[in-house]
């Protein structure tokens, strides 16, 4: 019977890295045998995320688009409710009054200006 991966791109998710240890939420934007690609920040300093974003400060944020190589990758979850405890992304809408899916997306490319 084949595995049928629940993961979609544009899912919230929590990945455990290993070699250093690390945690990370954001969006999924991809994922094959290589590895995944994310959009998202690392949860050591969850506290101090969320009071930057809801003190308009989300630029000083280290949010950033990354590929997670599959040797480095010891566990992936979906950022959803467990054990009565929310998502990730339930505290950081009712924490910060923002979307996290908005707060996660890529940036949109600048356009250049032209002269008049």
């Amino acid at each position: 019977m084949p595995l049928t991966m629940p993961f979609q791109s544009g899912d919230l998710v929590v990945v455990v890295l290993q070699s250093p240890r690390e945690r990370i939420w954001g969006c999924l934007l991809g994922l094959d045998a290589a590895g995944i690609a994310l959009r998202g920040l690392d949860l050591t300093p969850w506290e101090e995320v969320l009071t930057l974003v809801r003190t308009e400060q989300a630029d000083q944020v280290a949010l950033g688009t990354r590929f997670l190589p599959m040797h480095r990758i010891e566990a992936m979850y979906l950022d959803e409710a467990s054990s009565g405890a929310p998502s990730l992304a339930a505290t950081f809408l009712g924490r910060t009054g923002q979307d996290p899916h908005v707060f996660l997306a890529p940036p949109q490319p600048s356009q250049p200006t032209v002269p008049h």
